[in-house]
């Protein structure tokens, strides 16, 4: 018998199983796709404490996402990295001083040491609005992180199947029975092969399909309709400034829209939207409403002017929030709420919540667990860095530097990419090669067959869309034609991931 089932394999999901298997417990993870196939890799991939959350008055919210956005840059410094954002005063909107008030309590409220605080910025002396109308002339630039969320998720995975959990991918949960003393759940491969197991808990993280899987147990409806579905969207487009920092952008609704340089600064990514949504949660795309919202707000400060037809790629993700009636989307909390179903056999709903605020909801969701599970250790995962992060002094920069003279032989590109995307597990990844002929099979964009291996053999990726999309950005950067190269390789017998 497992002491907690996980169903969910999204950022909530892998986070809770990491924590739980460092205690003692011992974890089953199950996830129907693959590991943060759906919200969880649709983020802005921002770690950051929610600037306009201060609008609401939702302090708690910003100062606890505040603080573990230094907690997560000291763990996974290789794929979470500071940024400085561009707020351009918009004269028509929010005033200046509110902005100003607003920046202040944000660089106060969570104890910030590690990134640089709020300056106000001039066209007359700042490079930055180079790329914006003329009209915009003063702003404010402030601190937030970056995040390969996908990469989050994987690692906090990865974590948890190193401290004993079982990681069981692209395998659902189909139905659920009170046994009593626990719980016994009957899940489905992808093949089709059925296995039953037995938990003395269940944590359903499953993220948009919260109330279905809360459902299926005969949870009171009152307890289960509680998530509002809300669509947020992003496009990529070709880059549209040149300069490394952020911009945060006041549109007239209300809403606050992000350009961020991606993949290097090759392109602009813009986002997001926030939309009630109401559908078929496997086919969730961004709307032409959406790209054109996206578009008109660039438009409105850019001096480049965009259109649907620049459009390199989008992503949609669906946010389960909790449902606490706001009149807006955009309004509603975005701090998490743990429902624990009344019985002896415990069963908890994680609703909503934020990337950045997910190793706390990880702790709260064990510590409403702890009277069931009697032989859970004590936290542990403050100070414990993820795979690949155990960099000294989280100095990404130094850490770099010494895979230049470490792995000199190696592509500047490659080299780059692979330790952005690897940290020190790039070590693991080259273990004896010493030239680029020792990689294997080029697939195009700098991949190698040494790196899908590794994928296949420590991070659960399965297809050429779990390595492309989710592992890496990659898809981003290569042909039709060697996408199909990559594909056409997973056609033949591969091996199975390690737990």
């Amino acid at each position: 018998m497992y002491d907690l089932l996980i169903i969910g394999g999204g950022i909530n999901g892998a986070g809770i199983a990491r924590d739980a298997a460092g205690r003692g417990l011992k974890v089953l993870l199950c996830e129907k796709d693959d590991l943060a196939s759906h919200t969880s890799s649709a983020s802005t991939k921002l770690i950051h404490g929610g600037l306009r959350y201060l609008e609401h008055y939702d302090f708690a919210l910003v100062r606890k996402a505040l603080k573990e956005r230094e907690v997560l840059l000291r763990a996974a410094p290789h794929i979470i990295w500071p940024l400085r954002f561009v707020l351009p005063h918009h004269k028509d909107l929010r005033p200046a001083w509110l902005i100003r008030l607003g920046l202040f309590l944000y660089d106060h409220l969570g104890g910030r040491k590690l990134l640089p605080p709020t300056k106000t910025r001039k066209r007359a002396n700042s490079a930055v609005f180079a790329p914006l109308k003329a009209e915009f002339d003063k702003g404010f630039e402030y601190s937030d992180c970056w995040v390969e969320d996908a990469r989050l998720v994987v690692l906090n995975a990865m974590d948890a199947a190193a401290r004993g959990a079982t990681i069981m991918t692209r395998t659902e949960c189909v139905s659920i029975e009170d046994s009593g003393d626990g719980w016994t759940a009957q899940l489905r491969t992808e093949h089709g092969d059925d296995m039953q197991v037995a938990a003395k808990a269940i944590v359903n993280a499953a993220g948009p399909w919260v109330d279905q899987v809360a459902n299926a147990v005969g949870t009171p409806r009152e307890n289960t309709q509680n998530v509002r579905l809300v669509k947020g969207s992003h496009i990529i487009v070709p880059k549209l400034f040149d300069d490394p920092r952020c911009f945060i952008f006041q549109a007239g609704d209300g809403r606050i829209v992000f350009a961020i340089p991606y993949e290097d600064g090759r392109f602009t990514l813009i986002g997001t939207t926030d939309l009630a949504f109401e559908g078929d949660l496997d086919q969730v795309n961004a709307s032409d409403d959406e790209i054109a919202y996206l578009c008109d707000l660039a438009n409105q400060y850019f001096q480049t002017q965009i259109s649907a037809d620049d459009v390199v790629s989008t992503y949609s993700g669906v946010r389960p929030l909790f449902e606490d009636h706001a009149k807006n989307a955009s309004s509603v909390t975005r701090d998490y709420v743990l429902k624990l179903r009344p019985g002896d056999a415990p069963f908890l709903s994680v609703i909503g919540g934020k990337i950045t605020t997910y190793r706390k909801l990880s702790e709260d969701a064990l510590k409403t667990l702890k009277p069931a599970l009697p032989s859970l250790g004590s936290a542990w995962t403050e100070h414990a860095p993820l795979p690949g992060g155990d960099i000294p002094d989280a100095d990404f920069e130094a850490f770099e530097k010494s895979c230049a003279i470490e792995l000199g032989w190696l592509d500047d590109a490659v080299r780059h990419r692979l330790a952005r995307t690897y940290g020190t597990r790039i070590r693991q990844l080259l273990d004896g090669a010493t030239s680029m002929q020792a990689l294997g099979h080029h697939y195009g964009a700098g991949l190698y067959q040494r790196e899908v291996d590794y994928l296949m053999a420590h991070e659960f990726a399965r297809s050429a869309e779990d390595i492309l999309k989710r592992r890496t950005k990659l898809v981003l950067h290569m042909t039709q034609a060697q996408i199909d190269g990559l594909q056409h390789a997973f056609s033949e017998p591969m091996p199975v991931a390690k737990p």
